[in-house]
This record gives structure tokens, C-alpha cells and sequence, in this order.
């Protein structure tokens, strides 16, 4: 998707931006018509930035069905790269009162209040529905998210895109972030990094053949970071998302790291032998 804070140059696996285009700052990785999947539980997202991103929230699973949405919407972040000095937002320095909120969005004050956190290549990252957050610029990165295209902005740096004051205040917990998962070791080379939530996200690195069997009607998300998979007879790199409905054979050597991503609170231990 062309966004006024993407890049031009996106890095390996994919085409500079001519000039006289706009950047790219997303490319969202959906399921194909063909593949059976209706209204999946997870949308995978690849972002580029050279600016800073709208300050916003998103609504937890109660108040999007209040609004007449499917579900709210989580999401956590994987670090690709990082320039230096390259940061994200994070909650607030200090608890305020939604009234507070609303003032510090209205007048800009809100932007000095964010714990802006300075983050590096192979950072993961938590947001939970409700956290106050805003990317920064000079990263690219991977988003794992509830399937729901809902954004309510609380500040935009001046810009004349569209605030939802009153949605994002009602959505937001305007308090310090606490991570709400702690990443722990399932096995070696095997590490779980949220769960307790909408979605359950972990990070492969070891060598192992077996069958990796979702769940019924629970795609299973992969996300090679480096180094070279089979899933069948298909080669899965980095740079592309592969969704997996069924049964399959796989292959992991020991140089391949991936993230992997499925719909519920709980870790499937079974989910490849």
C-alpha cells in the first residue's frame, strides 16, 4: 500500500520505489480467494517507515462488537531493521485520566507524554487492544494482528488526516505499558512469544522434519526470517508469508528462524512431530 511515511527502498526481495511514486509502507499478506480460508482470525502485515505513524489504539473484542466490527484488535510487532536510534511508542509515561487524554491529543502535548522506547533488529513486541502506541521511523518490520482493518487515531503530528477522538478515547487504557506476556522456552529452539490472547505467536530456530498439523479451521501462519524451509515440496524464505490449512510435511534445518502465528489464547504443543 502506497503511504506518504513509507520507503522507497525496501530491501531485499523487493523492487525500489521509482521516483515520482509513492512509497510503499505496507504490504499486507492475506489469503489467496482459493484457499478455503473465509475471515481469518490473523492478517499478516510487512511496514516500512521513514516517518514517525499516527499516535492511535484499537478497541478490545467487546467494544469493536459494540461498533458492529467482527473483533478488536491486538497486534504485535517483530523487528526486521532498525536505524539508529529508531524507536516505537509504547504506553505512557505516566497514568492520566481519559479527560487528560483527550486534552494532551487536542493540544498536542500527547506526543512529549508516549514512553517512546528505542528498539533494535530481532526485538518482539506486545500490544495488546487498548495500548496507547505509535511506530516510529526508520524501521521495517513484521505486524501480526486480529484480521480487523480498524484504526482510531489520537494525534497525527498536524496532519489533515482523520482523528476518532471519541472512539480512541473510549478504547484506550491510558497507562504506563506492562508487557502482558513473558516469552519462555517450550523446548529448545522453541519460544513462545504472546499467548493468553487472541493469537499465539513463537519463534523457531531449530532443525526438525516432521507434520505440522493446524488445528481444524485454524490456519497456521509462517514467517521465515532467515534461511531456507520446506512446507511439502515448497521452498519458504524470507521476504513471503506461507499459510498453512492442512496437514503438510516440513523441514527445518538448523539456519532457518521463522516466526510462527495461529488464532487462540493457548500454545498448541502438538502442533509439529
Amino acid at each position: 500500500m502506497r503511504k506518504p511515511w513509507g520507503r522507497r527502498v525496501l530491501g531485499p526481495g523487493f523492487d525500489t520505489v521509482p521516483d515520482g511514486e509513492e512509497p510503499i509502507g505496507e504490504i499486507w499478506f492475506q489469503a489467496p480467494a482459493d484457499s478455503g480460508i473465509v475471515d481469518p482470525a490473523i492478517l499478516v502485515k510487512r511496514l516500512f517507515t521513514s516517518e514517525r505513524l499516527s499516535v492511535q489504539v484499537h478497541p478490545d473484542d467487546e467494544i469493536a462488537r459494540a461498533h458492529g466490527l467482527p473483533r478488536g484488535k491486538s497486534e504485535a510487532w517483530h523487528i526486521l531493521e532498525a536505524e539508529p536510534f529508531a524507536s516505537i511508542a509504547m504506553g505512557l509515561v505516566e497514568p492520566m485520566t481519559k479527560e487528560e487524554l483527550r486534552a494532551a491529543a487536542e493540544d498536542g502535548a500527547l506526543v512529549s507524554l508516549l514512553d517512546w522506547k528505542r528498539v533494535k533488529a530481532g526485538d518482539f513486541w506486545y500490544a495488546p487492544a487498548g495500548t496507547i502506541h505509535a511506530i516510529g521511523a526508520g524501521l521495517s518490520l513484521l505486524e501480526i494482528q486480529q484480521n480487523v482493518d480498524v484504526t482510531y487515531r489520537l494525534y497525527d503530528y498536524g496532519s489533515d488526516r482523520q482523528l476518532h477522538l471519541d472512539e480512541a478515547i473510549e478504547a484506550a487504557n491510558p497507562v504506563p505499558y506492562v508487557a502482558p506476556f513473558l516469552p519462555f522456552d517450550l523446548e529448545a529452539g522453541r519460544r513462545v512469544l504472546a499467548a493468553d490472547g487472541p493469537f499465539v505467536v513463537e519463534r523457531w530456530s531449530f532443525a526438525r522434519s516432521g507434520v505440522l498439523s493446524p488445528r481444524q479451521g485454524e490456519p497456521v501462519w509462517l514467517m521465515p526470517l532467515r534461511g531456507e524451509a520446506l512446507a511439502g515440496s515448497q521452498p519458504i524464505e524470507p521476504g513471503g508469508v506461507w499459510i498453512v490449512t492442512e496437514q503438510v510435511d516440513v523441514s527445518l534445518p538448523g539456519s532457518c528462524e521463522l516466526l510462527v502465528a495461529y488464532s487462540g489464547a493457548d500454545v498448541h504443543a502438538q502442533l509439529i512431530a
